[in-house]
């Protein structure tokens, strides 16, 4: 995080800015805009700023750059059209202990302005830091596309709510019931575009008179096998409204960054050889916390239903009775063969993909002779500690030596690492790849070299 994102209240605070040109108008009206009582210094100054200064807006500042200008200040905003001046300003600013916005040079400056979306009081502020300031303009443009005029005045609604909604509901998971309900009610909120307040009033009401739900709810989530970019839109929501996310190792940071910053989160990590909780202890938990009315998200790496243990932990939701559903997502197997240009299916390679558990120590747990035949994909998870057994097994039961395997250590991520091979090297490769990782054997993987982009 290069700039700490912060609103500031800058009513009748003392701010400075220094240029009085095109763009210095700019800061200027963003300035007076929120309240800040603004001296301007400069040389010369445009009819607009005399204009302000005519109607006692602002306080004009004749002559050069004065260091005494800055006296209780608390924000200054260099914009003349000298860079000498502009990095005097803000060097004194500095020794002052000052926040100065600098134009044309933000990436040395101590704060900047973003751009910004006004729906007061809700307020949406976009910023490149200073690099590109083009693409947070388009992308202001996108959001004030998206935005309703009419949500400012839902939030100001909702501030006079607030005393009454914590007096009505106890409970914070409640409160939070409420406002979700509140903020996703459509006739609400064009009852208020329009304008018409008692029937407003009556929706209110009529909300707060409304049985919130008791018993808490259980949703299977996949985020996907890495890459924050292939969770899915459902599963963004479910996690931004989930009261408890129970997750495991596999699920990335990028994608935990999206769980709401309230919830709670409980690691219930495994990895080969050592289980951090317990299976059992996992379905206890999601069952005791929805027992207790709360919203339970479990979050797992990939897709509940692919080697995820998922319909386990739904047996014992369904047995008490609890409400649950399911997102699914994008499994290692297809993330990480299209990130490493391995295509799963082929017409000239592979009519069938299997996918296979790595764990392959029970005697007759898996049928050889089928995985070992021609013109299919085989794509194990959780099996680099097992890759020599499977290397001796698929050659024993026909599989030739030199057909292509790949292994593919943290999919998805920035950190992807491909290693490709034949099957005969397949346990001297293994060893060269951390968990978690993932066994492509195939044909397909001959097609890496040009169709990789990742």
């Amino acid at each position: 995080m290069d700039y700490f994102p912060l609103f500031c209240r800058l009513q009748g605070k003392r701010c400075l800015l220094v240029g009085a040109g095109e763009v210095a108008e700019r800061k200027a009206r963003l300035l007076l805009e929120a309240g800040a009582d603004l001296s301007v210094g400069a040389r010369d100054f445009s009819p607009a700023f005399q204009q302000w200064a005519q109607q006692q807006a602002i306080t004009l500042l004749p002559g050069e750059f004065d260091p005494h200008w800055l006296t209780d200040c608390w924000l200054v905003v260099a914009a003349t059209n000298d860079d000498a001046v502009n990095q005097q300003v803000a060097d004194v600013a500095e020794r002052q202990r000052i926040f100065c916005n600098l134009v044309d040079a933000p990436q040395q400056a101590s704060a900047i302005m973003p751009s910004i979306i006004d729906r007061s009081p809700l307020m949406v502020a976009v910023s490149s830091g200073g690099r590109a300031p083009v693409l947070a303009r388009l992308l202001r443009e996108k959001l004030e596309a998206m935005l309703p005029q009419h949500l400012g005045q839902l939030a100001q609604r909702a501030g006079s709510l607030r005393a009454r909604v914590k007096q009505r509901f106890a409970s914070i998971a409640a409160r939070r019931h409420f406002w979700e309900r509140f903020f996703n009610s459509e006739r609400l909120a064009q009852t208020l575009a329009n304008g018409d307040d008692e029937r407003a009033q009556q929706l209110t009401d009529a909300l707060f008179a409304a049985d919130l739900p008791s018993q808490g709810e259980v949703t299977l989530v996949g985020a996907g096998p890495g890459d924050a970019g292939l969770l899915t839109l459902k599963g963004l929501q479910q996690i931004q409204q989930a009261d408890i996310v129970v997750y495991d190792r596999l699920v990335s940071d990028e994608v935990l960054n999206l769980v709401r910053r309230d919830a709670e989160r409980i690691f219930v990590g495994k990895r080969a050889g050592h289980h951090c909780v317990p299976q059992e202890a996992i379905n206890q938990l999601l069952l005791e916390q929805a027992q207790r009315g709360k919203r339970v998200v479990r979050l797992k790496g990939g897709d509940p239903f692919i080697f995820g243990r998922g319909g386990e932990e739904l047996e014992m939701l369904a047995q008490h009775q609890i409400p649950f559903s399911v997102v699914p997502g994008i499994t290692a197997a297809s993330g990480c063969a299209a990130y490493s240009g391995i295509p799963l299916t082929h017409r000239d390679h592979a009519q069938s993909v299997r996918l296979v558990t790595g764990h392959v120590q029970k005697e007759g747990s898996l049928c050889w002779q089928t995985l070992a035949a021609e013109q299919q994909t085989l794509v194990f998870y959780m099996g680099l500690a097992q890759a020599a057994e499977i290397q001796h097994q698929l050659l024993q039961h026909g599989m030739r030596g030199d057909m292509p395997v790949a292994l593919v250590e943290n999919g998805t991520s920035t950190r992807q690492r491909v290693i490709t091979g034949t099957l005969i090297e397949l346990a001297a490769l293994a060893q060269q790849v951390n968990s978690p990782g993932l066994m492509i054997i195939g044909s397909v993987v001959s097609l890496r070299g040009r169709l990789r982009w990742f």
